[in-house]
């Protein structure tokens, strides 16, 4: 079988949500890619369409999706690879030019190597041991976890005495919470240093509601911890990350915070609330997670191949 590959534009955006929806039903049962979120994939300022996206085609249909791009400025680089099961070739393509990009672009940002990362379901469209032979492997396991809400039940806890929740109306909160997420993060696996700029651009702020982020202080340490959730996905209310500067963890602070997230989901009308977290962290977050009544939805696995020229 013989497949036509060309790079993505911005008008690809529809038949690329329909592609990974499809892949979505495969490995998790239903479909949750938004639209928005393709557009934003695809929008990424740290991405060259012509040379950093990749579409393969069974006639007129799409069968192969692939992006690449580059947040450390150095040798690790990122990929992003849906395939359909039946046309493991057409992702074979695709794999040969991502990973001669991947070499390319690093070289451009002075390395002499690259490191790329690819996140992929653990029960995934692409056969896996053709990424196998081309010498990737697992380096990391992340899970996806959801909770049921229920606003009879869900309701705003109490701050304790000394500690203050604030959302992040004003600008001036939005860079705070910011260097909060750069301080709290920063040691965490695969992290990479994000300007202002290229987080709002991470975190989509066009469409950001301000009113779902909130940062937590305490009358002896000031601002310590944040929570950023969105409410713009079909599936489910999402919150994006969590944190707490470390001398501030042990205190209920984290539990705090989901807890009002999850009251303000509920108090919205959503009836499930999601998050993604390494299973490895170290900060005891899947416990936190755990003890506040969320459970795996699904687990997907950190790919990783080191390329020479």
């Amino acid at each position: 079988m013989s497949y036509r590959t060309r790079p993505a534009s911005l008008n690809d955006a529809p038949a690329i949500t329909e592609l990974l929806n499809e892949v979505d039903r495969i490995e998790i049962g239903h479909p949750e890619t938004d639209p928005h979120t393709v557009e934003r994939d695809l929008k990424n300022p740290e991405t060259d369409l012509e040379r950093d996206s990749w579409l393969a085609f069974d006639g007129d249909r799409l069968v192969a999706y692939g992006l690449l791009w580059d947040e450390s400025g150095g040798e690790r680089i990122d990929v992003d690879h849906y395939v359909l099961p039946d046309h493991q070739r057409a992702g074979e393509l695709l794999l040969d030019d991502m990973e001669a990009r991947a070499v390319e672009k690093a070289r451009e940002n002075g390395a002499s190597r690259a490191v790329v990362h690819l996140h992929l379901n653990v029960e995934p469209t692409l056969d896996t041991a053709l990424i196998e032979k081309r010498g990737w492997s697992t380096v990391r396991r992340y899970h996806v976890l959801r909770r049921p809400l229920d606003p009879a039940t869900d309701v705003a806890p109490t701050p304790p005495a000394g500690v203050r929740l604030r959302s992040c109306a004003e600008e001036a909160d939005r860079l705070r919470l910011h260097e909060l997420y750069q301080a709290s993060f920063a040691e965490h696996f695969d992290f990479q240093p994000r300007s202002y700029t290229q987080w709002l651009h991470d975190i989509g702020a066009e469409r950001a509601d301000w009113s779902l982020a909130w940062i937590v202080s305490t009358d002896d340490l000031g601002d310590v911890g944040f929570l950023f959730s969105r409410n713009d996905r079909e599936s489910m209310g999402w919150i994006r990350s969590l944190g707490v500067l470390s001398p501030a963890r042990g205190r209920g602070l984290g539990g705090l915070l989901l807890e009002h997230a999850f009251a303000e989901f509920a108090a919205r009308g959503r009836d499930t609330v999601g998050l993604g977290v390494d299973t490895a962290n170290s900060t005891g977050a899947p416990q936190l997670y755990g003890r506040n009544g969320m459970t795996v939805h699904y687990a997907v696995d950190t790919w990783e191949v080191v390329l020479h020229g």
